[in-house]
């Protein structure tokens, strides 16, 4: 993974400079691909995450224990720490843990990063209740909602919060139907991502 290319992306008021891979084609594996339908999603830089890193960096979080889900090139991490939180960035491509490290270097930004499967989740969920809870554009297989469903609920308390910021995939609409039984939810539009939104979840009963 040498061939990279540094993209700059303004985050409230803050330049954060993001090493990632020029051609993330390129990083397509056959083996990986027949092995566990393995793609490099982590590779390219998302509106989802674009939206969801602005929203988090307007947010004061003053050492809130925050994690991410499916961090892929960490955007949405490094605008957790800058904007005060503790920050643990997951990931199940170890190649994306890798390069966030190197990113948040870069940025002069203090995270840990997890290469983390869903499948098992035990390294997140021993540290749970996390304050809050990030993941942008991690729909886009349904086998992803399956995973997630059982494992959200298990991260947060009721003073906790999700953040999920979603383009509009089309497994996103099922996906919030039965969260929706679990957890209240509150939608928010995003310019970046002008078909999907930003949904706020808490654990029904909790305190808003």
């Amino acid at each position: 993974m040498d061939d990279l290319v540094e993209e700059v992306v303004g985050v409230a008021g803050r330049d954060l400079a993001l090493l990632r891979p020029r051609d993330a084609e390129a990083l397509i594996s056959e083996e990986a691909f027949a092995h566990d339908e393995f793609l490099p999603y982590w590779a390219d830089l998302w509106p989802s995450a674009l939206a969801l890193s602005r929203v988090v960096a307007a947010r004061a979080l003053r050492g809130a224990r925050t994690l991410e889900l499916g961090c892929g090139l960490g955007l949405v991490s490094l605008a957790a720490a800058a904007a005060g939180g503790r920050v643990t960035a997951t990931d199940w491509a170890p190649d994306s843990i890798t390069l966030l490290e190197r990113n948040a270097q870069r940025n002069a930004l203090t995270l840990e990063a997890l290469c983390v499967d869903w499948g098992a989740p035990e390294a997140i969920v021993a540290r749970a209740p996390w304050d809050l809870v990030l993941a942008s554009d991690v729909l886009y297989e349904p086998r992803n909602g399956v995973a997630l469903l059982p494992l959200l609920p298990r991260l947060i308390d009721e003073r906790g919060e999700i953040w999920l910021a979603d383009p509009g995939r089309k497994a996103a609409g099922p996906f919030l139907e039965h969260a929706a039984e679990t957890f209240a939810i509150e939608t928010r539009p995003a310019k970046e991502i002008p078909q999907g939104a930003i949904h706020r979840m808490r654990l029904r009963g909790s305190r808003t």
